[in-house]
């Protein structure tokens, strides 16, 4: 349900952002250190809502890779330290097979 929310939302966002951005398409004078451009106002706010889109976007990806990451190491952890308890539950501590590959004759 809170998907639908944040989805239902972010659709008002860019319907009242795209609303607002085809009223006001006379040409503005930008900016920047180096330069300055006459460009329609219309370009000015899609493109600021799209790379503020993609930032947030970036930013959210970047928090679920490390926290994907903190799950796979808390899990690491959390069977490693299940692992002697079922080892003292079950009384005895098996021990891995050693494999023998030479021939021996």
């Amino acid at each position: 349900m809170k998907m639908q929310w944040i989805l239902i939302c972010a659709l008002v966002f860019a319907l009242i952002t795209a609303v607002f951005a085809v009223i006001n398409v006379e040409p503005v004078q930008v900016n920047f250190m180096f330069s300055q451009t006459h460009t329609p106002l219309i370009l000015v706010i899609l493109t600021s809502t799209l790379l503020g889109g993609v930032i947030v976007g970036l930013f959210g990806m970047i928090r679920q890779y490390k926290l994907q990451r903190k799950l796979r190491q808390l899990e690491k952890q959390l069977q490693e330290a299940l692992t002697p308890a079922v080892i003292e539950q079950n009384g005895s501590e098996t021990q891995p097979k050693e494999t023998n590959n030479s021939l021996n004759l």
